[in-house]
């Protein structure tokens, strides 16, 4: 058994795992740590180019393309570890990345995962988008992080350098114990892709598990490799996933006004995508408006179960205010400035 395993699934992505694989095998060598690539069925070079260019890296082989989620837990079923890591192929790691997440770790039982501080690979100084220094989501379901809110992503100047805990730790670099991530059922496959990090988060701390980001730990994140940002299949995904989480994980006595407000907040998005002339975009919010209420009865067990094993209602990382309305009517751009974290 080892103690910590890093898994990298990947789909088609040959040169990116070229250019950024050769980092994690350097910084990650240790008799306790083995790096893993989970092939997602790809039919590029992938596989023949990591037989040659990578023998040190274990290889799992999935048939074919069962998305992020399920990936995943295909992968993990086949490792076995105390800690995984679940690490882009678009991720750069830097010397002794994983020395403060294992020592956190170890010393803090409690706690079930965690993430490193996520900077932008293009630009080093900046934090990434998705993930920055730790996540947190607002009443109404929306992510945003400390170092992004919204679409503003800051400038890391040490402003966010305290190990803080946090409401979920970003899917690019996210380092978890194996039987928490085995006991709470993983990611849910029916997501595909997006936002199911945050649904297992959201479970991880309903049933009293905590949840932190260690900056001392510091990777740079591409982002957007599989899909563009602004991409309309990305947006209908986001959309779609996030309703689903908030009807998965929601106490009873909140459900039916968020989904209330939900719906008018998601129209005003329809209307700010017709505004700026992307048809395709105000078309993929209502795709997933109407694809969720097609799949709510799916997931109506897993609700019951979530609600069932939840002894922990008001999580203090899941803030009770909108978020929209502190970014676009109160100005308040930075994590820094949030109503909910000053002082």
């Amino acid at each position: 058994m080892k103690k910590i395993s890093v898994v990298i699934l990947n789909w088609n992505g040959c040169e990116l795992l070229r250019l950024f694989l050769p980092s994690v095998v350097r910084y990650s060598e240790s008799s306790d740590v083995e790096v893993c690539v989970a092939d997602n069925g790809s039919t590029d070079s992938s596989v023949a180019m990591l037989r040659e260019e990578f023998p040190s890296v274990r290889l799992i082989l999935l048939e074919e393309n069962q998305g992020f989620a399920e990936g995943y837990n295909l992968a993990l079923q086949k490792v076995d570890a105390e800690y995984v890591v679940l690490l882009n192929s678009d991720v750069e790691v830097t010397e002794h990345w994983l020395q403060p997440l294992v020592t956190y770790m170890d010393a803090h039982p409690e706690v079930a995962a965690c993430q490193p501080k996520i900077r932008s690979w293009r630009q080093k100084q900046m934090f990434e988008y998705a993930g920055a220094a730790g996540g947190y989501i607002d009443r109404y379901g929306y992510p945003f992080c400390r170092g992004r809110v919204m679409d503003v992503v800051e400038e890391d100047r040490g402003q966010y350098d305290t190990v803080v805990p946090v409401f979920w730790a970003t899917g690019a670099a996210l380092f978890i114990r194996l039987v928490d991530y085995t006991d709470t059922g993983g990611l849910d496959s029916r997501f595909f892709a997006h936002m199911e990090e945050i649904d297992l988060c959201w479970r991880l701390r309903a049933r009293g598990r905590g949840i932190v980001c260690i900056p001392q730990s510091v990777v740079y994140h591409v982002g957007g490799a599989t899909l563009k940002k602004e991409s309309p299949h990305k947006i209908f995904l986001n959309f779609r996933n996030n309703l689903i989480m908030l009807y998965k994980n929601l106490p009873s006595e909140e459900l039916n006004k968020v989904m209330r407000v939900r719906t008018i907040l998601d129209h005003i998005a329809v209307c700010q995508y017709l505004l700026k002339g992307q048809l395709d975009n105000a078309k993929a919010v209502l795709r997933a408006r109407k694809e969720y209420k097609r799949l709510r009865s799916y997931f109506s067990k897993a609700r019951g179960e979530n609600l069932r094993k939840t002894y922990v209602n008001s999580i203090p990382e899941r803030i009770k205010s909108c978020i929209l309305w502190q970014f676009y009517a109160r100005g308040r751009k930075y994590f820094s400035l949030l109503s909910n974290f000053k002082g």
